[in-house]
């Protein structure tokens, strides 16, 4: 019950975020933190539960992007149009890519996601119908509200706040169905999961492509909301290193570990962009690979997995001086 009473908590400071800050700059960093929040959740169904650290989920996260932009680009229509067309290519690519990949394990599967990452920038960037180096661009103006393209970040935060519970429900399913204790075995040792009967391959597989659909409408909402797609926005390995640190940092294979990482992580590279101008991009790398080294020296498990330590510590300590009250009373 206490779990329920805190997510109702959660959800209404998110609800009530764009009255406490109303600035465009406040609202547009608030639907930024969801938007990554989206992402690094996707990643955390392979990544966190099953313990397949993929670098390339930028893959998935471009197929989204592109196939929103390339709807009305090519075809005139809304860019929701191409949100169907984003999942299954992304649920497709990771089909073909993780049959191979998904046989390697621990830094082999990283290297070949990344060199799938690549790959895959390099031919879009080649591709004059995808846009080439240049890029796509959405509608300049909005033509309706199916084209998704407001002035104010306000109605996309509350676009992103409703996938983001959505995808945290499909999560929060999956980790409790049979599915989800099998990929948790097969985290903690695959070789004991295949000898107790546990489906590794084609878990880990559905997995994947459970994560790729999902990043793939993180992909199509950024591009809806920028309004514009290039192979470095769309596909730079940059994005599936942020993502990654998100769930790292806030807790990967726990349910609110991304949102917690990512709404540490996206303010502090918003600000210090802001504070620091161009010369931001740089101190961007730094603090992304101190925060590498320090996730991984000190807390393994995430801020999430630190917050629930010192809570329970709090109320042992609590409960110990009614404990030795009673041991003494007579």
């Amino acid at each position: 019950m206490r779990r329920y009473v805190w997510a109702s908590v959660v959800l209404a400071v998110f609800i009530a975020y764009p009255l406490l800050f109303s600035t465009p700059f406040e609202q547009r960093l608030g639907a930024l933190v969801l938007l990554y929040a989206i992402a690094a959740s996707a990643w955390n169904i392979v990544g966190g539960y099953a313990g397949q650290v993929s670098v390339g989920h930028v893959v998935f996260f471009g197929c989204g992007a592109y196939a929103a932009m390339g709807a009305y680009a090519h075809f005139g229509l809304s860019p929701l149009v191409g949100i169907p067309a984003g999942i299954v290519a992304s649920v497709a690519i990771a089909a073909i890519i993780g049959v191979p990949t998904l046989r390697l394990s621990g830094h082999y599967f990283s290297m070949a996601t990344i060199a799938v990452a690549e790959l895959s920038r390099l031919i879009v960037t080649n591709t004059d119908y995808l846009g080439a180096a240049v890029g796509l661009s959405g509608p300049t103006v909005p033509r309706n509200v199916f084209d998704l393209s407001f002035i104010s970040a306000l109605p996309y935060y509350y676009l992103f706040l409703a996938i983001l519970s959505l995808t945290l429900g499909i999560t929060w399913w999956m980790a409790n169905s049979r599915m989800g204790f099998y990929l948790r075995a097969i985290r903690d040792s695959e070789r004991a999961a295949r000898s107790l009967g546990a489906p590794a391959s084609r878990t880990k597989l559905y997995a994947f492509m459970l994560s790729a659909g999902l990043t793939s409408v993180a992909g199509a909402l950024y591009a809806m909301m920028f309004g514009f797609v290039d192979p470095e926005s769309g596909l730079g390995i940059l994005i599936s290193v942020k993502i990654l640190i998100m769930a790292a940092l806030g807790g990967a294979g726990l349910l609110f570990g991304p949102l917690v990482g990512a709404a540490m992580l996206v303010p502090l590279e918003e600000i210090s962009n802001n504070l620091l101008g161009g010369k931001g991009a740089g101190l961007t790398f730094v603090v992304y690979g101190a925060i590498i080294v320090l996730i991984a020296r000190f807390q393994p498990g995430g801020i999430v997995t630190l917050i629930k330590r010192l809570w329970a510590r709090r109320g042992k300590a609590a409960e110990a001086p009614v404990a030795a009250g009673a041991s003494h009373a007579p």
